[in-house]
């Protein structure tokens, strides 16, 4: 209270300022302070020491780097893992051998009454193959149409119509589909074009052929319909996705290919605990009984997130590489420093400052530089992650990655965890340099 009635008394703003420049020092560790001094006030001018700069320069980009990796590894698994989920759901539940069946209420409210289940969902695949008129002649690809309720699809679906327009309100009488880019580009579909669907119909599942079938069982069940393009999607996923799978309405599909049998192939689940979906997924299998299955998204495309895991998997390696250049980095600095500040701690030992607040001083040292280069390094990855979110100026090969654009995920823990563990390793590995600095002598140290 004193001094701080002493300042309030001054009138000069000069005066004022030094007195409380001096409290600062006198409050503030001798270690911290001299530390402060080495670091960042040379004697000639008031600007940091170039080796300095090029330190907080080198943690800065560690320390951005390694944000940055991990909200690229984990933003490109998480868009990945929603276009994954947005085709097939958490877990499908099914029939023995594909076969349709009649959804009844009860399953569904068996299905809802186990915790952790969201929605309950049904969906209707068929095996087709699509004919269509090109510029040469006649177009033929195999697909599969899936019919959906388009009430209930996720908003990445709805978002990826390139050309035409989603479903929506349609007639239940007409068949309206959504094609793969891919899959229009072979049959050069455009929206409005319609285009014949050739399948089988009086079949208990949705395949096109039996094992037993003759070439006349199979002319006698072929079934051709008429569908219209309604609209093109594009999600990147290319193989056994936008090249193969096509999207109607379900009460249209029901109407046009079951008449009065409204039959299903099954229920597509979803989950409010992606943590408990096994046994989520146990539960609902358990609670219907034979002959129902089911499998999880992450079992039918195990291939898929073996190789999101694999990604994963690297992101160590990376992580350890960037964090030692950041360490020698340190202890590089801090060894130049001591070089050229020779002088003044032989000084410092003459006044009678013992070896342990000696080496205290360049453990501030480290501390500073890696306090200032972990700050400027979490600035540069938010306004890189903010900048490339909302301009998206970076591209990538869509046929190779699924994704145009490179995928952040910006996550406060990851930020934190990186500083933590930078500021960490910084203090452990500066104790090299701290120990060096504080086993000099007075005398040889003054005479260099």
């Amino acid at each position: 209270m004193f001094i701080f009635g002493n300042l309030l008394t001054r009138t000069g703003i000069t005066e004022l300022f030094g007195e409380y420049k001096y409290y600062i020092h006198t409050v503030l560790k001798s270690e911290l302070y001299i530390a402060r001094r080495f670091a960042f006030k040379p004697r000639s001018t008031s600007k940091p020491t170039f080796i300095i700069v090029i330190a907080v320069a080198g943690i800065a980009l560690g320390t951005a780097a390694l944000i940055l990796t991990l909200s690229i590894v984990k933003g490109f698994s998480a868009q990945i893992e929603n276009k994954l989920i947005g085709f097939s759901s958490h877990f499908q539940i099914r029939q023995a051998e594909g076969r349709y069946f009649y959804p009844l209420p009860a399953d569904t409210t068996r299905l809802h009454a186990i915790d952790n289940i969201s929605s309950v969902t049904p969906f209707l695949e068929k095996n087709i193959v699509l004919q269509s008129k090109g510029v040469h002649g006649e177009l033929i690809q195999p697909a599969m149409l899936k019919g959906v309720d388009t009430n209930t699809l996720p908003a990445f679906l709805r978002e990826s119509i390139v050309e035409g327009e989603w479903l929506g309100d349609k007639d239940a009488s007409t068949l309206h589909i959504l094609v793969g880019k891919p899959l229009a580009e072979s049959l050069q579909l455009s929206p409005g074009n319609r285009l014949m669907i050739i399948s089988t119909s009086n079949r208990s599942s949705g395949g096109l052929l039996n094992e037993s079938d003759t070439i006349v069982d199979l002319l006698s069940a072929m079934d051709l319909e008429l569908a219209t393009v309604s609209g093109i999607y594009e999600t990147g996923l290319n193989e056994g996705f936008d090249d193969y799978m096509i999207i109607a309405d379900l009460a249209a599909m029901q109407h046009v290919y079951n008449a009065d049998k409204v039959r299903i192939s099954g229920y597509e689940v979803m989950v409010d605990d992606i943590g408990k979906l096994d046994m989520t997924n146990r539960s609902a299998v358990d609670s219907l009984g034979y002959p129902f299955y089911s499998f999880t998204v992450y079992e039918r495309y195990a291939n898929l997130f073996e190789w999101l895991k694999l990604q994963k998997n690297i992101t160590p390696v990376l992580i350890i590489t960037i964090t030692l250049v950041a360490v020698f980095n340190i202890i590089s600095t801090l060894l130049v420093l001591i070089i050229e500040k020779t002088k003044e701690i032989g000084m410092l030992g003459a006044l009678g400052m013992p070896p342990g607040k000696i080496s205290g001083v360049f453990l501030s040292q480290a501390f500073l530089i890696a306090l200032v280069g972990i700050g400027a390094g979490n600035l540069i990855a938010f306004s890189f992650s903010v900048f490339e979110l909302h301009f998206q100026l970076i591209t990538l090969p869509q046929k190779n990655y699924f994704i145009k654009h490179v995928p952040l995920q910006i996550e406060l823990f990851d930020y934190l965890l990186v500083s933590c563990v930078v500021g960490i390793l910084t203090l452990l590995f500066a104790f090299i340099p701290a120990r060096i600095a504080a086993a000099l002598k007075p005398g040889n140290a003054l005479l260099n």
